[in-house]
């Protein structure tokens, strides 16, 4: 149980913060950076939310999305350790990463098959789903730099950013009316 009695600290105004091992490293930290796009695309899908309201099912998915969100930023402020016993940090784990392949591919088979770019755009949840998707990317950039500087990051966390990306991007085709009012790039169309 997380309890936030006092909101501001004053502990961070000299551009420090901790990570959940109690660790003091720059705001600029490179974990952090990961973590905090993490933080982003949950505020993103918190935004596609308000236009997915009316579909239970679908907004059920993203809020599962969210809490799982704020697990993986629990896990990337946590640097892995060799000797870590199995549930002594929040992780996570590789069933959450099939789930999201198993309801990508459910959604994917309502759509019409993709044969060229679509522009981010369509219904305002779908807009709101694909900005969702670039943060993610982000945030997925920014654990991999993390992992090639040779910091610890538990693999089911990065290949939970990859599919979740691609969730994200299925879920915005989906929000477009199954597909039906997606917007197409038409190459070189204003030259």
């Amino acid at each position: 149980m997380v309890t936030l009695n006092r909101i501001y600290t004053r502990t961070g105004d000299a551009g420090r913060t901790r990570l959940a091992t109690g660790e003091s490293v720059s705001k600029s930290d490179m974990r952090v950076a990961a973590y905090g796009a993490v933080d982003e695309t949950n505020a993103c899908v918190g935004m596609a939310r308000l236009h997915t309201a009316g579909d239970d099912a679908f907004d059920t998915l993203l809020g599962r999305i969210q809490n799982e969100l704020f697990d993986l930023g629990a896990d990337l402020a946590t640097p892995p350790k060799p000797d870590e016993a199995e549930g002594q940090a929040l992780r996570i784990l590789e069933s959450q990463v099939a789930r999201l392949e198993g309801e990508i591919d459910a959604m994917n088979g309502q759509l019409p098959e993709l044969t060229t770019f679509i522009l981010p755009g369509g219904t305002a949840a779908a807009a709101a789903l694909h900005l969702a998707r670039t943060v993610c990317r982000r945030a997925e950039r920014d654990a991999v730099r993390l992992v090639e500087a040779g910091a610890p990051v538990s693999p089911p966390a990065l290949r939970y950013l990859n599919r979740l990306s691609d969730l994200l991007f299925v879920a915005a085709r989906y929000a477009n009316d199954r597909g039906a009012t997606e917007v197409f790039w038409q190459a070189g169309a204003t030259r």
